[in-house]
């Protein structure tokens, strides 16, 4: 197999929108057992998965995309810890979740997710971010404390947890820079498989 880090693949991180929904539904379903059940922290149906998907676009917070080559290989979500006041403003406490596919790993997508993650997280009011996980996660574990996080263990879970400093005009003025670059991108952004006509 081709070491991808060596290729000429194009990779990217944007935000998803609704008109990604398809390619969200993909990615689920293309998850390997492992990283599905790691992803979900147990075993997931394929139904199950399916109906996560839908809900998925439409729920509060907010969802990132790792694509290779216009293919979507890795996601990572941004999900209020408890209700909130607005649409925009996730609240204090917030979880991440994060998976890439198994071929895609080791390429930095993880980290780069995990950034426009925290990025969007802090400029929702969020001050403690976790991600959960299971302890033998050694991928996420090690996402995690790369990314600044204080770890827990707690028998078959960990948790790791980061503390992000308050918004200012310069974050929120770079996200809205990089939000509408990602919109504009998902609207350019060539289908994979799709041949121009000759």
């Amino acid at each position: 197999m081709a070491d991808l880090r060596q290729s000429d693949t194009q990779h990217w991180v944007r935000r998803l929108w609704l008109s990604d929904r398809q390619a969200v539904l993909d990615y689920f379903c293309r998850l390997d057992p492992d990283t599905r059940a790691n992803r979900f922290m147990g075993q997931v149906s394929e139904a199950g998965i399916r109906l996560y998907a839908e809900q998925a676009m439409t729920a509060r917070g907010v969802m990132f995309g790792a694509f290779i080559d216009g293919t979507l290989r890795g996601l990572g979500e941004l999900r209020p810890a408890g209700p909130g006041s607005s649409s925009y403003f996730v609240g204090p406490e917030a979880e991440a979740a994060f998976a890439v596919e198994r071929p895609f790993r080791r390429m930095g997508l993880g980290a780069a997710l995990f950034r426009r993650i925290t990025q969007a997280a802090r400029n929702r009011g969020v001050s403690d971010l976790h991600v959960r996980c299971f302890s033998r996660n050694g991928p996420m574990i090690r996402l995690a404390a790369g990314q600044g996080a204080s770890l827990h263990r707690d028998g078959l879970e960990a948790d790791g947890a980061l503390h992000l400093d308050r918004a200012t005009p310069l974050s929120l003025w770079y996200e809205s820079i990089a939000e509408a670059f990602d919109f504009t991108l998902s609207v350019t952004q060539k289908a994979p498989g799709r041949q121009d006509a000759a």
